[in-house]
């Protein structure tokens, strides 16, 4: 072998090995476990009448994906493209809707809305860019005192409410099903016997399928984020989605941490209809 062939082996040789040795920040599957590349979701992303992406909240190259993504459905969607939030709540649509229009200062936008401790890192970027790019963001959680007034309460309380607090929630009575898994779950959280528990989860899933849907005109695109227990099953948002509008075309992505994001076996796939795999050891956002 010629001298510089070999140097060129070697070369190969050792990218080879360097590739193998690298540790991805994450890696993307579809349900069937077939790894996929970022272009792959974006694509059926794009096709779809809504996206649910399910994050960890504290996981940082969640939200980073989440602009990624977001940016790359601008370039195809343009102003089509809606956005919404599991972190932004109803009442406060007005204030978020007065910022996203450049009416208001960050500052009052700061001081005015109720904000997540993350929200200056996680999803100012996601709001900015809906400002900067004239989209509509869409402020879908249910306002939390209600939230907790049915976790005490039920559901029986909201209709003790004032008549103005329904412009904040879905229509009454809200549609539950107590057998589903995800709520059946919450009932075996650390021995947890409220049952209102999954009645206060799902007064929230009701509260974001229905302001994605009153929100979402045809030809839109919806790019909702919400924490993955939200939609992940296929339950949650979704179900609530498929009982107010049957016939939609979603898409859901289901964030999961793991040893090894390059093992699928490591992962849930029946969850999503795209799984984000996460090093467990990646750092955190709060």
């Amino acid at each position: 072998m010629k001298k510089s062939t070999f140097s060129l082996f070697l070369l190969f040789a050792f990218g080879l090995l360097a590739f193998k040795s690298d540790k991805p920040a994450y890696m993307l599957y579809n349900k069937n476990g077939k790894s996929v590349k970022f272009k792959k979701l974006v694509k059926e992303a794009a096709a779809a009448d809504v996206v649910l992406f399910g994050e960890l909240h504290n996981n940082p190259i969640c939200h980073w994906l989440q602009l990624e993504l977001t940016q790359a459905l601008y370039e195809q969607k343009g102003d089509a493209l809606v956005l919404g939030a599991e972190m932004y709540e109803a009442d406060n649509q007005l204030i978020v809707d007065e910022y996203t229009q450049q009416l208001i200062s960050a500052k009052n936008f700061k001081d005015q809305a109720r904000l997540w401790p993350n929200n200056a890192t996680d999803y100012q970027p996601l709001l900015d860019f809906a400002r900067e790019n004239s989209l509509k963001f869409v402020a879908a959680n249910i306002p939390r005192r209600y939230a907790s007034i049915v976790f005490k309460k039920g559901f029986e309380s909201l209709d003790e409410l004032p008549a103005e607090a329904a412009n904040y929630m879905a229509p009454n009575p809200i549609p539950y099903d107590p057998e589903l898994a995800s709520y059946q779950s919450m009932m075996g959280m650390m021995g947890h016997m409220n049952e209102n528990l999954p009645k206060a989860q799902a007064v929230k899933d009701a509260a974001m399928a229905y302001f994605i849907l009153e929100n979402l005109n045809e030809g839109q695109l919806m790019l909702h984020f919400n924490g993955t227990f939200h939609s992940d099953n296929f339950e949650g948002i979704v179900w609530y989605l498929n009982q107010y509008r049957p016939g939609l075309k979603l898409l859901t992505i289901s964030s999961q941490e793991t040893a090894d994001p390059e093992i699928s076996d490591s992962l849930d796939l029946n969850k999503a209809d795209f799984i984000l795999a996460i090093p467990e050891l990646m750092t955190k956002t709060h």
